[in-house]
């Protein structure tokens, strides 16, 4: 931190950072998926499991020498159509809340209003970030989602 900064400044620099920033995308490319699955019984969250993509790259590498944001959880497939689903992310061993979703998948494509943004706490560089996931039907139902983020750099 610059201590030549008053207060104001730092609130100031802090505040344009989360509202202007080069914002990334988990997973990486689009030959790479990321699925979210909920617990095999209705209605109850699934453990918490680390954020990974299906190449095997957790989210948690993009956070390992930066402090940052997520931004945003969309949604993009869904494997029940017209079910309720729920989505919490938190991060490092005690599960520090960043945040929580509910959406409804009405066609198994979701609109971007089913896409909330993030305004979680900022998650420090070297901790793990995980998921949990229920939906309203049994069997370990899916979304398939890509998640947007920023480093503090």
């Amino acid at each position: 931190m610059d201590v030549s900064k008053n207060g104001q400044d730092i609130i100031d620099e802090h505040l344009l950072t989360v509202e202007m920033h080069d914002t990334q995308i988990f997973p990486a490319a689009t030959n790479l998926t990321c699925t979210l699955t909920a617990h095999a019984d209705a209605n109850t969250w699934s453990a918490w499991a680390e954020i990974v993509d299906s190449g095997a790259t957790a989210l948690t590498t993009a956070f390992a020498s930066h402090d940052g944001h997520i931004t945003a959880l969309v949604i993009e497939d869904c494997s029940e159509a017209s079910k309720h689903y729920m989505f919490e992310i938190s991060y490092g061993a005690s599960k520090i809340h960043v945040g929580a979703w509910r959406i409804i998948s009405e066609t198994n494509n979701l609109p971007v209003a089913q896409s909330p943004r993030c305004r979680g706490v900022e998650i420090p560089a070297g901790e793990t970030i995980y998921y949990r996931a229920m939906c309203e039907t049994a069997a370990g139902k899916t979304a398939t989602a890509h998640i947007r983020y920023f480093l503090h750099e």
